[in-house]
């Protein structure tokens, strides 16, 4: 099979590939969404798409990864944060990545993008709290507790989206920071 170039033009085509399915599926489920509506609203030919992607389902699939990578990125640079700069990072990630964000908190979009992405938060937050408390990692009670810091926190950041982030990032940091620092005291 012949490699595909990453060029500019190649670049610029799957990004509005996935900006198209992403808005699509604040609106509709996976299953629904045809790659002619992709095309049409892309303003690709059929064929472009099929030189990119097999079908739908492999264009969900290759965005997934790409978010999913981006974002476990972003954990790694975020381990050795303290809590006010951690909710910094994230609210401005999630800020610039409105499109991702909406589609993922979206009831349309597949539910197993929105699991990773709240596991590998979960994961980030229980690693920093064993490494603060020198636990082990595994602690039952220090799972339980970093699922409900970050169940919370993601909370927060869906009704965030929901309201089109009426409120300004500083307010949403600044309430992520107070509700876990409340939370931390009681760990």
């Amino acid at each position: 099979m012949e490699e595909k170039k990453t060029d500019r033009r190649t670049l610029k085509t799957r990004k509005a590939i996935y900006n198209v399915l992403m808005d699509l599926l604040t609106k509709k489920e996976l299953h629904k969404v045809t790659v002619q509506e992709i095309s049409d609203t892309a303003d690709i030919n059929r064929t472009t798409f099929y030189k990119h992607f097999l079908d739908v389902y492999d264009l969900y699939d290759k965005m997934e990864q790409d978010i999913l990578i981006e974002w476990g990125m972003l954990v790694l640079n975020m381990q050795n944060l303290r809590s006010k700069d951690f909710f910094i990072s994230l609210v401005d990630y999630v800020d610039k990545n409105k499109n991702v964000f909406k589609m993922v908190f979206s009831p349309c979009a597949p539910s197993q993008l929105r699991a990773r992405f709240e596991k590998l938060l979960e994961g980030l937050l229980q690693t920093i709290e064993s490494e603060k408390k020198g636990t082990d990692y595994k602690d039952i009670k220090l799972s339980y507790q970093t699922s409900y810091r970050s169940q919370g926190c993601i909370a927060i950041l869906t009704r965030w989206i929901e309201d089109s982030s009426s409120q300004p990032k500083e307010f949403i940091v600044k309430v992520l920071a107070e509700l876990d620092s409340s939370v931390e005291k009681v760990m």
